[in-house]
């Protein structure tokens, strides 16, 4: 939120991708330093310096995070009490759907996020029984993850955006990320996995970016906060539904069958999108 308050809309997808430079080193450090800890001395310790990492990252928020980034107007207490109070209600949901186009990229943002959203929450179990991966591995595994993740947002997006429509930056991501998933229905080691991933996070990395910028750009100023939140939430219904969904997948059908149904979803999606674009071209052009 403060990111987005603080860019300027048509640099906001360049700004939000830097984020994920801070998100990369994190995987990176975290994930070799969390693999090294859980072997040598248990899981309880390596817990404990992650509570004392996420204090030190509490302190870190009080004393730089500004206390509002949000551009001031004169309000009557009335109003602001109104906002208050409808902050978390339904209807403020509502209200923020019904601005244009967030519905349809909301909608967009679930449906082709959750194949992803399922692989991402069975990657650990995959790691483990289908890899056959140690922890300590696991860990190397995910700051390869970190790394890529922090080039892609760091050092691409951001060129990309400025060439590019954002529009077609989403179709684009969409694709890619089916291909993706073909490619993991396919998969029968980590070498192979590897291989897939530079393409995989490039897919996610575009994908979240956008729609986030998308979405904030969608609605006034005062509510970039509410519907990064909503965006957020998104994550959080992935996070739900994706362990029972991919449980059962994984436990009938294999882990070809996640990256079937990412390429399958996808796929669709792209389609649509790609007709609606079609349309919206000939209509501007009559």
């Amino acid at each position: 939120m403060v990111v987005a308050d603080l860019s300027e809309p048509d640099k906001r997808a360049d700004a939000l991708s830097k984020i994920g430079l801070c998100f990369g080193i994190g995987m990176i450090a975290g994930s070799t330093l969390g693999g090294q800890l859980n072997t040598r001395y248990g899981e309880t310790f390596t817990a404990c310096v992650g509570a004392v990492g996420s204090a030190f990252s509490l302190m870190l928020v009080l004393k730089f995070i500004p206390t509002t980034t949000k551009a001031q107007a004169t309000r009557t207490n009335k109003d602001s009490e109104n906002k208050s109070k409808s902050i978390f209600n339904v209807g403020e949901i509502t209200r923020l759907l019904k601005f244009p186009g967030v519905m349809r990229t909301f909608v967009v943002k679930i449906i082709a996020g959750l194949p992803s959203g399922i692989f991402q929450v069975m990657f650990s179990i995959i790691a483990m029984e289908f890899f056959k991966l140690k922890p300590e591995q696991n860990g190397y595994l995910m700051a390869y993850f970190g790394i890529t993740s922090m080039v892609i947002q760091g050092g691409v997006i951001g060129r990309m955006t400025a060439r590019y429509s954002e529009g077609s930056l989403l179709l684009l991501s969409i694709g890619i990320s089916s291909l993706v998933g073909l490619a993991q229905a396919y998969m029968q080691n980590v070498f192979q996995f590897c291989l897939t991933v530079i393409p995989m996070m490039f897919a996610l990395s575009t994908f979240n970016v956008i729609t986030d910028s998308m979405l904030t750009k969608s609605v006034p100023s005062s509510d970039t906060g509410t519907m990064l939140g909503l965006c957020a939430s998104v994550q959080s219904l992935l996070r739900t539904v994706g362990p029972t969904v991919g449980g059962f997948l994984y436990m009938n059908y294999g882990v070809s069958s996640i990256g079937l149904i990412q390429f399958v979803v996808n796929i669709a999606v792209f389609v649509y999108l790609l007709q609606r674009h079609f349309t919206k071209t000939a209509e501007q052009k009559e």
